[in-house]
């Protein structure tokens, strides 16, 4: 019993840490509910699979909220230069874009997974599909791990579930039950990198419209909780693009953002700018001014409405208070959360097993013997850009070795 490893999850952590794990006389069980494994791996980037972003991996630990600190073993242990190397060793070389994010070289995420499952099946890992875990126990020193079909006793389990999001990949939170039988702690669990209904939203027709690293403010009780830029985009029902998704897991409903849709300058600066612009315009039409800034012209017509400016309006008939509603629309536009989007649009999930009750330099928990969480199940969720999946694959490598008693190998 001993020398089986039993692994529930069959997304990116499960069968990274089950291909580097095995060998040395170990049997490697990896057990997926699904009928196939990596069900979301194989959505991500749209099914192109962002899996990295380029740069130094000490710039990574920024890009992780309040959490970063943790993964600093798991990211020097295997990183991001390390997993592009695994995979261009293996014939599928990665490409990194002008922003950062890597990508395979054939765009297919259904590559990266071949990848996966034919080191796994190389180094003899027993992959059973279509086998929903329903139970786990103590069993002495090991684990007792019930299947719809059958037990299996092992001496190391591997908790790699992944989160609440996307359930129908499989990803129902099912390694936070798991977690509690053993009475390892989680936290409370909600949607991460999600998008934000707004109340009242003035937008809905201009869905599509994007502006390129705006500035925006979280207002809560009517102070600043925190500040962020990002790109933003308009949808149907209130705001989403990659910067409210990374800012989204500090946002609740009832905050007021207020964003700035000019780069480069703060509210203030944008609000003296555009009045400006507008005291000065003359004989031209504020629009004009407005989509010389530059806005997109179907929105700067949207912010004339809002202030009540016929759309021919020239700025030399342009009241002050209609000039200074309009800068304050471009500087500081309040956006009143409704909700946030839920586990079914959400890319992560904010919570999970409790950080404190595992060891950051193994992946073992403090609690359990011979218990190990990795990937997403953890209270840890990442940016936008690669940076989920490359704690996934550094988790389950920085597991393995220490199942494994020695360093991963390429």
């Amino acid at each position: 019993m001993s020398d089986t490893i039993a692994i529930i999850g069959g997304g990116p952590a499960g069968l990274f840490c089950a291909l580097q794990a095995a060998g040395g006389g170990r049997r490697v069980i990896l057990l997926e509910k699904k009928p196939a494994p990596a069900r979301k791996l194989l959505i991500t980037g749209s099914g192109q699979c962002n899996i990295t972003h380029d740069g130094e991996v000490t710039g990574f630990l920024s890009h992780y909220g309040d959490h970063g600190a943790f993964l600093r073993p798991a990211l020097r242990n295997f990183t991001n230069r390390d997993l592009i190397a695994f995979f261009a060793d293996r014939g599928l070389p990665m490409q990194a874009e002008p922003g950062g994010k890597v990508f395979p070289e054939t765009r297919r995420a259904a590559d990266v997974l071949a990848v996966l499952l034919s080191e796994c099946s190389a180094r003899g890992v027993a992959i059973r599909c279509g086998e929903p875990v329903v139970a786990v126990e103590r069993d002495g020193d090991g684990f007792l791990v019930r299947t719809e079909k059958e037990s299996v006793r092992a001496g190391v389990l591997v908790i790699a579930t992944g989160g609440a999001s996307y359930p129908a990949t499989g990803s129902t939170g099912d390694g936070y039950a798991f977690a509690r039988a053993l009475g390892q702690p989680v936290t409370e669990v909600a949607p991460a990198l999600t998008p934000v209904s707004i109340e009242g939203y003035p937008f809905a027709d201009l869905a599509g419209i994007s502006f390129e690293n705006a500035a925006f403010a979280i207002h809560r009780g009517g102070r600043v909780v925190r500040r962020h830029t990002g790109d933003i985009l308009l949808t149907h029902a209130g705001l989403s693009g990659p910067g409210i998704l990374d800012a989204s897991r500090f946002i609740l409903p009832g905050d007021v953002l207020r964003v700035t849709f000019l780069c480069g300058a703060n509210a203030e600066a944008v609000r003296k700018r555009v009045a400006g612009a507008l005291r000065e315009g003359g004989a031209r039409q504020a629009k004009t001014i407005l989509c010389d800034l530059p806005l997109p012209e179907r929105f700067a017509r949207r912010l004339l409405d809002i202030a009540g400016v016929p759309a021919g309006a020239t700025c030399a008939h342009l009241p002050r208070k209609a000039r200074d509603a309009l800068a304050a629309s471009v500087a500081e536009f309040p956006f009143t959360v409704a909700r946030l989007g839920g586990f079914h649009e959400a890319m992560a999930t904010r919570g999970g097993i409790a950080l404190d009750g595992i060891d950051p330099k193994t992946m073992v928990s403090r609690v359990v013997r011979n218990l190990y969480c990795i990937g997403e199940v953890l209270d840890i969720d990442g940016d936008t850009g690669g940076y989920n999946l490359q704690a996934a694959f550094s988790t389950a490598a920085l597991a393995a070795r220490d199942i494994a008693g020695h360093p991963i190998s390429r």
